[in-house]
């Protein structure tokens, strides 16, 4: 069918038929392969609707005053040492982790999809990891910790290393041309997908996380705390990118869901976690105000499986609870998407920050 408009002394003609085969073509990988990187039409529209939530959630670092987490760790009595400590495993380990997820995102994942409203998702996804990153940055200068502390934690502290290799070898492996029309390649994308969607944002992200907005729940380190809020809303658009990016390869690619594959999958969650359970014993060797080592452990448990079960696979501790119900409130899967309830719905500038009250929790 084709569409004829004459303007002026000039006749355009537009192959809708043409136009309606280049939609059809459009996939997760495998798809139509073009350089115009032409949007129209949608056919994921899933992921052009989460990049405009995600952009919309835009915040910067130095917005978030910091007053009050200096005068805390300049101060010796007002921390405890298990206090100053979590705060640094929480930066050594983060300043690295979200490097990883950045450069997988852009250099791995965003390489082998071929559908453009995914490679513009996936962009923005990448935009805040930088975002997170720069984050890390500011809350060292902001504190006057030594860089190269952080630097030696992440290459010297055996479980950010180990946690750190668990991700990077599904990235090394899919650093080369692959032929996507073999099935064990996919199950490489797709492992790819898995691991650093549910096992590392998804799970890894989250004993850490607790524990700094445990103590931001203490008012302690309230820039600190707002920043991982943000950073937490943003790993929660992450985690659903990814799901989705795995889901939707597997609808279009049958072959890839065998019961070894389901199976290799379910294993490396087991390794995800008990790598955060070594991690978190690190992290928090001795019990504090207000938190338990055992139950971060528990936690994780929890966070894993409603992870497993998001994308069809079946829990490892089937009816654990949440031991936290406060971080139910902050951090549930089921309310990812309105973590930020109230006045940290939207990205405020730092005259709101300033005035906000933890009312908001």
């Amino acid at each position: 069918m084709e569409k004829i408009y004459q303007i002026g002394n000039k006749s355009f003609v537009l192959d809708q038929t043409k136009a309606e085969a280049a939609y059809a073509a459009k996939r997760v990988i495998n798809g139509r392969q073009t350089m115009t990187f032409n949007l129209l039409p949608l056919k994921y529209q899933w992921a052009y609707d989460l990049y405009r939530t995600m952009k919309a959630n835009h915040w910067e670092p130095e917005d978030v005053p910091m007053n009050k987490d200096i005068e805390q760790w300049r101060h010796p009595d007002l921390l405890s040492d298990v206090e100053r400590w979590i705060i640094m495993m929480g930066i050594g380990y983060f300043s690295a982790a979200e490097g990883i997820v950045g450069d997988n995102v852009i250099h791995v994942v965003r390489e082998n999809v071929t559908a453009p409203e995914l490679k513009l998702v996936l962009g923005r996804h990448a935009h805040e990891e930088n975002i997170h990153a720069d984050s890390l940055l500011y809350m060292i200068s902001s504190l006057g910790i030594n860089p190269h502390e952080c630097e030696a934690m992440f290459e010297d502290v055996p479980t950010i290393v180990k946690k750190n290799e668990f991700v990077t070898r599904t990235s090394q492996n899919l650093r080369r041309d692959l032929d996507l029309t073999v099935t064990a390649n996919k199950q490489l994308l797709a492992k790819n997908m898995f691991v650093f969607g549910q096992c590392m944002e998804g799970t890894q992200f989250y004993g850490l996380f607790g524990m700094v907005l445990s103590l931001y729940r203490q008012n302690k380190f309230p820039g600190i705390g707002q920043m991982f809020r943000y950073t937490l809303r943003d790993e929660s658009n992450h985690i659903k990118l990814f799901r989705n990016l795995l889901m939707d390869l597997i609808e279009e690619n049958p072959d890839v869901w065998t019961e070894d594959f389901r199976e290799e999958l379910t294993d490396l969650m087991r390794t995800a976690v008990d790598l955060e359970k070594e991690f978190i014993r690190d992290c928090l060797p001795v019990n504090a105000v207000g938190l338990s080592a055992d139950e971060f452990i528990q936690y994780i448990d929890y966070i894993a499986d409603r992870r497993l079960e998001s994308v069809g696979l079946p829990p490892l501790t089937a009816g654990v609870k949440n031991p936290l119900p406060w971080l139910a409130e902050m951090m549930d899967i089921q309310k990812e998407q309105n973590f930020f309830e109230g006045r940290v719905t939207e990205y405020q500038k730092a005259s709101s920050l300033q005035n906000s009250d933890d009312d908001d929790l």
